[in-house]
């Protein structure tokens, strides 16, 4: 019996970013198939997060190419890549403190309300936003949360940083990036935030995740895709590499070569 290999949903391929004379992408191919969670690893400067950027189209390559089920595309902005169906939660978080959790969930997506109403006035279904909101947070099991009406302002950094995950979750049709997504959350909320990747796995939606979190990655990722001096040195299938030889790679102590691992 054979079996299909899933098809591929996003490529860079020779991707380039200088700025001035720093190479941070040297011509870096990158690949994720339907329904896989592939890791990012690299070391300080290994351009994971340039990558991420030209992936998220917040930044643009200088030479290579994108494209989105086979056909080639320019990403101008992130919003750009969000009508394109790539969801991307960075570091940095894009939330706006000022406005309630339900708004920053739906920022730019705002559902209006039935009829001449919404059409006409166009005013804003609060209630609906703020129902489906509720939904989506409570995957992420957000105990804490008195209110979805709150301000961000007035949440914890991890709890913002669980806001910026579920409206990920949320949107992503293509692609959902989550860039170090549990770096500002505790143990009972990172594990939430797994169970969320493997949730979105479940549908079918590919999950990039870039983190320093090894163990993290070995247990939610199907593949690795190591960056070491702006390029791409290995990509690999989890189960054939152990933690300490993908640190070992990462860092350069260790070619790929050496352990018989693809480009």
């Amino acid at each position: 019996m054979t079996t299909t290999t899933p098809e591929l949903v996003l490529e860079a391929r020779g991707l380039v970013k200088r700025y001035g004379h720093v190479v941070a992408l040297d011509e870096t191919d990158f690949e994720i198939r339907q329904g896989e969670v592939l890791a990012v690893i690299g070391d300080n400067g290994a351009g994971k997060s340039s990558l991420v950027q030209c992936l998220a189209g917040a930044v643009q390559p200088d030479e290579g190419e994108l494209l989105i089920g086979g056909q080639q595309v320019t990403l101008k902005s992130p919003v750009e890549a969000r009508h394109r169906g790539i969801e991307t939660v960075f570091q940095s978080l894009a939330v706006s403190p000022a406005l309630d959790i339900a708004s920053n969930i739906f920022l730019g997506r705002e559902l209006r309300m039935p009829g001449i109403a919404g059409t006409v006035f166009r005013r804003l279904d609060k209630k609906r936003m703020r129902e489906e909101s509720l939904a989506v947070m409570s995957q992420l099991g957000l105990q804490t949360l008195q209110n979805i009406g709150q301000s961000v302002e007035s949440l914890s950094g991890g709890q913002r940083q669980g806001v910026a995950v579920a409206r990920a979750a949320a949107f992503g049709s293509k692609v959902v990036i989550l860039d170090e997504p549990t770096a500002a959350l505790g143990v009972k909320e990172s594990g939430r935030v797994v169970k969320l990747i493997q949730d979105i796995k479940a549908r079918g939606i590919p999950v990039i995740l870039i983190s320093h979190n090894m163990p993290q990655i070995f247990e939610v990722a199907d593949r690795i895709h190591i960056q070491r001096l702006g390029k791409r040195v290995a990509l690999v299938d989890t189960a054939d590499i152990d933690m300490a030889d993908a640190v070992a790679v990462m860092v350069g102590a260790k070619t790929p070569a050496e352990l018989g691992l693809a480009r």
